[in-house]
């Protein structure tokens, strides 16, 4: 299946991991963009946006995890995370630090706190239909085409 033909699907666990994707861009964006200000509570909060980032790109490709050597600790990890509710609350957890640096100051980390909420909502709107979790071909997941066999 191609990309169109996932998105066309109404899968939101597909949604999910492709704004997840987004986050993943977004994050490391603009947690370095941020990096360079002169407030220490922003510099941390960046630092935390692109650990956010290098995370979820783990979370979101999996193949990555068979070809990067990573720890059995992180692994299993990042394998707690292969059904929608639970990556529902982690891009929760994720978005709620990231709607923090409200506290300090509004700045660009807000983005990635507002694409990191899309991607919970979706992953939850996929728990509560019900829907199967799927990740996408493209991605190295197993996509639609291999459940329907």
């Amino acid at each position: 299946m191609t990309i169109a033909d996932e998105l066309r699907t109404r899968n939101f666990s597909l949604y999910g991991q492709w704004v997840g994707i987004l986050s993943i861009i977004i994050c490391l964006a603009v947690g370095i963009a941020t990096i360079f200000s002169f407030n220490l509570g922003l510099i941390i909060f960046s630092a935390v946006c692109i650990a956010t980032g290098l995370t979820l790109i783990f979370v979101e490709v999996p193949f990555l995890l068979r070809i990067c050597p990573v720890s059995q600790r992180f692994d299993d990890f990042v394998r707690k995370f292969n059904n929608n509710l639970p990556r529902a609350g982690f891009y929760l957890i994720l978005a709620l630090i990231q709607w923090f640096t409200l506290f300090i100051r509004a700045s660009s980390l807000i983005v990635a706190a507002v694409f990191l909420t899309i991607a919970s909502s979706c992953y939850a709107i996929a728990a509560l239909k019900k829907q199967e979790f799927t990740s996408s071909n493209a991605l190295g997941g197993q996509g639609l085409a291999q459940q329907i066999i």
